[in-house]
């Protein structure tokens, strides 16, 4: 009787709910996100089994069809089915989302691990370069690096990346520049750790939250920046499906069709939803670390 009386309060304590972990409470916004990001990955992977049509088969017979049960997003100018377009386009903008930002995130966070940790000379370039980046819009370098190398897709991803990575090594600096301070860092020098054990195995896992963040932002970014170049030529090219180039295929037809351009552009839309939601989700996460 005793060893039960004894054993009660530890059992009690055991439940309280201060010393058990509750897991996190997942809000309806970012599953939300998530939801919307993995039917559009579905997409991109398979689009032939989502596609009720060819995005190229060709029907003069149905040119122009307003939305109906046959074609819920109707016809463009060539009878092609809006609704397949839109989702074969999801393969190609879903690429922009990741190799526009692949490369400057892994890139631009080494960069800022490497400066913000060392600082001094490298410290002092990096910050000028910033300022002379910070000066002219984002856009606008972006089109005049395109326009030099020509229009295409690989052009775009070159160009995006070659300014792309400076923002991700900022925000890393700024982390770097935090966590280098902290006592653990200073416990890795004493201990006689080489800076790469120190940067790559200490600071970085603790400054990449941030990055993380701002990534699943970038991404919704740079599917408006393809749509955007793509409207101007200097992306995608027809007759690929690609959301930009479809609101520029249906333009001339606002007046008469303007399915041709609303519902392409209603995919971009919740795309941006669906990353920035997402991305809310992961910063808070990131909070309750």
């Amino acid at each position: 009787m005793s060893e039960v009386a004894a054993a009660a309060p530890a059992l009690a304590g055991a439940a309280t709910p201060g010393r058990t972990r509750r897991l996190p409470r997942l809000r309806p916004g970012p599953l939300l996100g998530a939801a919307i990001v993995l039917l559009l990955l579905v997409c991109a992977v398979a689009p032939d089994w989502v596609a009720p049509y060819s995005p190229l088969k060709f029907d003069y017979r149905g040119t122009l069809r307003p939305p109906s049960w046959a074609h819920p997003f109707g016809t463009d100018n060539f009878g092609r089915d809006i609704l397949s377009r839109v989702i074969w386009a999801t393969r190609i903008d879903m690429q922009i989302a990741i190799f526009s930002t692949l490369f400057p995130a892994v890139f631009g966070t080494v960069a800022g691990c490497l400066v913000g940790y060392f600082g001094g000379v490298a410290d002092l370039l990096f910050r000028r370069l910033v300022d002379l980046v910070v000066t002219v819009p984002f856009l606008v370098l972006v089109i005049a690096i395109v326009a030099v190398l020509g229009p295409g897709l690989v052009n775009m991803y070159v160009a995006v990346s070659a300014v792309g990575w400076i923002f991700y090594a900022r925000l890393m600096r700024g982390e770097i520049l935090a966590q280098k301070r902290r006592d653990y860092a200073a416990a890795g020098r004493v201990m006689g750790y080489g800076w790469p054990r120190i940067v790559f195995r200490h600071l970085l896992p603790n400054a990449i939250s941030p990055v993380l963040v701002f990534w699943m932002t970038d991404m919704a970014l740079c599917i408006l920046l393809g749509s955007s170049l793509g409207y101007l030529g200097l992306g995608a090219q027809p007759p690929t499906a690609e959301w930009g180039v479809l609101i520029a295929d249906g333009k001339n037809f606002m007046t008469t069709a303007w399915w041709m351009s609303i519902f392409p552009g209603m995919a971009i839309v919740l795309a941006g939803i669906g990353f920035s939601l997402l991305g809310d989700g992961v910063a808070a996460l990131v909070r309750r670390r």
